[in-house]
């Protein structure tokens, strides 16, 4: 799909150059979507449903910055997931980052997260987060040293990479008219499409992790490749599957 850039403010025309080399957008308008780019951030924006608003990514303010100051701490559903426990820093790769707000979470609560990417556009909306998260006098320091970016199929760097924690978010079939899924990810999944290798992305993160892998579906999806998790957590819109290879432990 050739997502065009837009960019109306002069002052960015070198910029949105940079951008459409780098990630392969085009120039041309789009009957289905596009990108803006202002002088506040990337946007992506659904044209034949206006009411979607622009979607972009933003770890500063906004509901993202909420949860990490009053989202429940180690407490939260992910964060039992995923196995935190205090004194001990772990290591997650974010095998399908998505809008990476999963990703924050983790790395907010301490976690040194590698986001893996291969949609062009999720990429493009996650490093320009990225890149104003990293000058934020608030959470710059933590978040260059917590979260780093990564273009590419999940599959592929997994096949290459070890880690303590795999993290896999796979894009589901989302029933359109539910009122619980987000007009982010309505429009972000008209962009991205499903995951059509996510029976085999579970296989490749149980032999990249050295702990667990762990997958987080709607609650009426099925498991991963059909395999029953070791154990799952659930919340009142989604699960968390828990592979277990080993324990974690409390001195690593």
């Amino acid at each position: 799909m050739n997502i065009p850039l837009i960019c109306n403010d002069s002052a960015l025309n070198a910029t949105a150059k940079k951008l459409r080399e780098k990630w392969g957008f085009v120039s041309t308008h789009s009957d289905d979507f596009r990108l803006h780019l202002l002088p506040e951030y990337l946007a992506l924006e659904q044209l034949d449903d206006p009411k979607q608003g622009l979607v972009f990514v933003d770890f500063v303010s906004g509901a993202t910055a909420h949860r990490r100051k009053f989202g429940g701490g180690k407490g939260q559903a992910i964060a039992k997931a995923v196995g935190l426990k205090a004194g001990v820093q772990l290591n997650v790769i974010d095998a399908t980052a998505g809008l990476g707000r999963d990703a924050f979470v983790l790395a907010s609560l301490g976690c040194n997260v590698t986001l893996v990417e291969r949609s062009p556009v999720a990429a493009a909306l996650l490093d320009d987060g990225l890149q104003r998260a990293y000058i934020n006098a608030e959470i710059g320091e933590w978040m260059k040293q917590r979260m780093q970016l990564r273009f590419g199929a999940g599959v592929e760097y997994l096949k290459n990479h070890q880690t303590d924690v795999v993290y896999l978010d796979p894009m589901f079939p989302h029933k359109k008219k539910s009122a619980l899924v987000k007009k982010e990810m309505r429009v972000f999944q008209g962009v991205v499409g499903a995951d059509l290798d996510a029976d085999e992305l579970l296989e490749v993160a149980l032999a990249a992790a050295k702990y667990r892998v762990v997958v987080k579906r709607p609650d009426y999806a099925p498991f991963l490749n059909d395999k029953k998790p070791s154990m799952s957590i659930k919340t009142k819109k989604n699960r968390f599957d828990v592979y277990v290879n080993k324990a974690i432990p409390t001195d690593k």
